[in-house]
């Protein structure tokens, strides 16, 4: 730290009180959680950290504020839960293992002890003894039942697919963990493609309740998020021929032959299948454009072009799927030479493969309309293919009769674009549908496709199945074994878990260590006994995260995932607290997890997570803290200095929790003054004030401040307003030496000291003269600890016990603000004249009509405005404003 030189001296020794305090806690146990205890149950939680070996100051902005809104919680009178654990699975642990020469599992067990260590030292209410780590056998067992469970359902499945590579990391990854330039989140590679057969599970069969948000209070950009991730789109799929004669497998036939998914081994493949959501421009269609992985590809392909087509896949190959379907980037293709015969016009357009389409999204076939779609015009011109109008802008005026019958050669001529026209126009081109306006031949077409039996209206979902293979060791073995003669067997729940090799070899060849250690992949078929070879692949890890928030009510329940008067007791979690870059990963798969165990009977709720907060990121040097950035700023040469609870209350003031804020060594400073004002103020003894008269205006100010105080703070603490809550401490600690002053005639001695934010805060005491007398006095040094204590637990907990209380503040319940006394005796009632604000007055709460009129009209200022008009209308809203109004 680099100013510790400069640092402000506490006047009370943070190291010796919050160690004190935190042995105390625990050997009294006094945060452990029960569940019999007969208080409502309020169940918090934060995001849990992957075990990297050090807490930094991110961490503590993420797990201070939410300690201190758990403590607020519980001194409101709920039974809290609000335990912690450690994602402890991951690439970070075998890339460790590969470069040190250390085990995943020693080094990551050592990470944990340490971290745990830090964590405690920030003064949680963590009851550890419901910690979880995810990476232990009595955790990653769960993993594999619950997938079984899936599997058993037809949720888990295995299919080959091309999936995203990292070449550094050596595994698959899945579209979310790919940045939006193409590379590894993790390592920052440039992602490429392989084709692998692996397991996903099926989260397309919820997309539709994953859209409906109704069931929980969330912030809305994460709602959005997660609706356009899911991208619900509602269409026709429609069938287009394929051309005779076409096809190099089969010249002369109708179609090509092909193993097809679906079709049957060696079925002719006649159509093509393509989804568009605009239906109504079908007849403007003038190619079709097939995904380079796209089975039929090699069948379509002719002679003389296959050797441009099969370069082209390969280049393909070597493009990440967000590259390839980013919208700066030019679209390409080349012709397969095959042509495909639209069924509404006859027509032959030609087949090309584009890397813009995907197999794995839609049918991975799309009809291309150039003059209706901007990224097919671009395509269109680009090749000097044809651009069909069809559906005529409003500022063409087209004659429906001239159209009726003209050729698509003439309409194109008709009607030049110079961008495609994506609007509501009429129909132009379009057979019997011309002169129609184009929303209304959407349905008509839709219609007339279905009657013929073409195609059929459906609903198409942008969001993939989750895939979850992992080629690594260090993640939950996935439990399958695959038999020559039985095929593919799940692993008895009998022999669950399947554990981890301790002996496993850690080499960078793209392939799971698991692969080379034939003791785990030799094994025999669970159904007929014979030698078998075990599924090599390992979980992705965020399967572990999708129901931790379940284990945490039971961690050590060994009958299955979780005790189920556990989870009837504590589940779903009350409130959930994190980063909001995890809206369409983890906050997405938890969804479904609890979606698909609802289903399956294992609990009797929708959602995991009712309430949501997403705490903002704090800065260094202007950037996100991460270790990536190499800006982290450590949290123990602070803590040492200044102690936990500054630190605390410092990140807490930085700003808007959700909004983040810029690390600064100097504010810790500005922090460390006012808790020295804090703890000076608490330590004073009251009976000096009973030397002086009890002035009751005194005391009803300083009443007045507390309780204001005390409904300020418990409401911003109830919505994560902790910058304000600790803002409205700094003012109420000003009014409280004020009064101090005044009562004990010591006004010098105090002067100028104060945290960061105190500045320019007029203290309400500051007319008038007397004592508040020692009871006021208690009363507002009970309620300031108090309110105080959620955020600073270690030193409002020392305080407490210096000024005579039992132990502990932390069982205390929240102080009630009293409306009568928190009530202004004056208001500020604005006047205006004309609607213009000409005065502001102090008033009588309560003053009525008559009397703020005559008040009004006897100020010096209204008067000038009323020289020489008329008053015509006076205008009262009781208790704020009076409108005036002349002519």
């Amino acid at each position: 730290m680099t100013t510790t030189s400069r640092s402000t001296e506490l006047r009370y020794s943070p190291a010796e009180i919050e160690a004190k305090w935190r042995e105390r806690w625990a050997k009294d146990r006094l945060y452990a959680v029960r569940d019999d205890d007969p208080r409502p149950k309020w169940y918090e939680m934060t995001m849990f950290p992957y075990p990297s070996g050090d807490i930094h100051m991110g961490h503590w902005y993420a797990m201070a504020p939410s300690d201190a809104h758990a403590r607020f919680r519980r001194m409101q009178g709920y039974n809290v839960l609000h335990p912690m654990g450690f994602d402890a699975f991951g690439l970070p642990a075998e890339n460790a293992a590969i470069k040190r020469g250390v085990h995943p599992f020693t080094w990551t067990m050592a990470n944990i002890e340490k971290m745990r260590g830090q964590l405690k030292t920030m003064g949680t209410i963590y009851d550890w003894d419901r910690e979880v780590v995810t990476c232990t056998p009595e955790y990653y067992r769960w993993n594999q039942w619950l997938f079984l469970q899936f599997y058993k359902a037809g949720l888990a499945y295995r299919a080959f697919a091309p999936a995203n590579w990292c070449p550094s990391c050596n595994t698959v990854l899945a579209n979310e963990q790919v940045t939006d330039d193409g590379k590894c989140e993790r390592c920052g590679t440039v992602v490429t493609r392989r084709e692998l057969n692996q397991w996903f599970f099926r989260i397309t069969k919820y997309a539709e309740e994953l859209l409906d948000h109704s069931k929980i209070e969330w912030p809305e950009k994460i709602n959005l998020m997660q609706t356009n991730w899911i991208g619900r789109s509602t269409g026709v799929r429609i069938d287009f021929d394929l051309e005779k004669g076409y096809g190099p497998d089969s010249p002369g036939s109708y179609g090509v032959q092909s193993k097809v998914q679906g079709t049957g081994d060696g079925e002719i493949q006649t159509k093509l299948t393509t989804f568009t959501t605009r239906i109504d421009t079908i007849y403007g269609v003038t190619f079709v454009v097939i995904a380079p992985e796209h089975p039929l590809v090699p069948k379509l392909t002719t002679a003389e072009n296959r050797a441009a087509v099969e370069a082209y896949i390969e280049q393909a190959r070597r493009q990440t799927e967000v590259d390839r379907m980013s919208t700066e980037k030019e679209k390409t293709g080349v012709p397969t030479g095959s042509f495909a015969v639209n069924k509404l016009t006859g027509e032959r357009v030609p087949i090309l493969v584009g890397d813009y389409v995907l197999l794995t999204y839609g049918t991975g076939v799309v009809m291309a309309v150039p003059a209706h779609d901007q990224r097919d015009f671009q395509f269109a011109k680009k090749y000097g293919l044809p651009v069909k109008v069809v559906i005529a802008p409003p500022e063409a005026s087209p004659s429906p009769v001239a159209n009726a019958t003209s050729s698509p050669v003439e309409g194109e001529e008709k009607i030049e674009l110079t961008e495609a026209f994506t609007g509501v126009g009429t129909m132009v081109a379009s057979g019997q549908f011309n002169g129609l306006k184009s929303d209304v031949a959407k349905e008509q077409i839709a219609e007339y496709v279905e009657s013929k039996g073409w195609g059929k209206r459906t609903v198409q979902y942008r969001m993939r199945d989750w895939l979850i293979s992992r080629q690594r060791y260090w993640g939950t073995p996935i439990p399958i074994i695959y038999c020559p003669d039985c095929g593919e067997q799940p692993v008895p729940d009998r022999d669950l878990p399947v554990v981890l090799p301790q002996d496993a070899e850690f080499r960078p060849t793209g392939e799971s260590p698991l692969a080379l250690h034939q003791g785990f992949v030799n094994t025999k078929c669970p159904k007929c006994g014979k030698a078998a070879r075990r599924e090599t692949d390992t979980m992705d890890t965020f399967v572990d995260s999708s129901w931790y928030q379940m284990r945490y009510t039971s961690p050590h329940f060994a009958g299955g995932p979780f005790d189920p008067k556990a989870i009837k007791k504590w589940n779903p979690v009350d409130q959930y607290t994190g980063g909001a870059e995890h809206a369409v990963m983890h906050l997405l798969y938890a969804r479904f997890f609890n979606k698909a165990m609802r289903d399956l009977g294992l609990i009797d709720f929708d959602e995991p997570f009712v309430r949501l907060f997403n705490q903002g990121h704090i800065l260094s040097k202007g950037e996100k803290m991460s270790k990536s950035r190499g800006n982290v700023v450590a949290p123990d040469e602070f803590v040492n200095v200044y102690g936990a609870d500054v630190v605390r209350c410092y990140l807490m003031f930085l700003g808007p929790w959700d909004m983040g804020g810029e690390w600064n060594e100097g504010g810790v400073n500005g922090m460390a003054r006012w808790m020295n004002r804090v703890w000076e103020i608490a330590s004073r003894d009251p009976a000096e004030l009973d030397a002086a008269p009890v002035d009751e205006t005194a005391v009803r100010e300083l009443q007045r401040s507390t309780h204001k105080t005390v409904r300020h703070v418990t409401d911003d603490l109830a919505k994560f307003k902790f910058n304000t809550s600790l803002a409205a401490l700094m003012s109420l600690t000003n009014t409280m030496n004020a009064a101090w002053e005044k009562g004990t005639g010591d006004g010098v001695r105090r002067t100028g000291e104060g945290g960061e934010g105190a500045k320019g805060v007029r203290s309400a005491g500051a007319s008038g003269g007397g004592s508040v007398g020692s009871a006021a006095w208690r009363d507002s040094v009970e309620k300031l600890l108090v309110l105080l204590a959620p955020m600073a637990p270690h030193m409002a907990e020392e305080m407490w016990e210096r000024t005579g209380h039992a132990y502990s503040i932390h069982n205390q319940p929240q102080p009630v603000s009293d409306a009568a006394l928190a009530a202004d005796d004056v208001i500020t009632l604005v006047v205006q004249v004309n609607g213009k604000v000409r005065d502001r007055l102090d008033v009588p709460v309560g003053v009525t009509e008559a009397e703020a009129r005559k008040i009004a009209l006897e100020s010096t200022r209204i008067q000038a405005h009323l020289e020489g008009k008329q008053v015509a209308k006076f205008i009262y809203v009781p208790g704020k404003l009076v409108n005036i109004v002349v002519r």
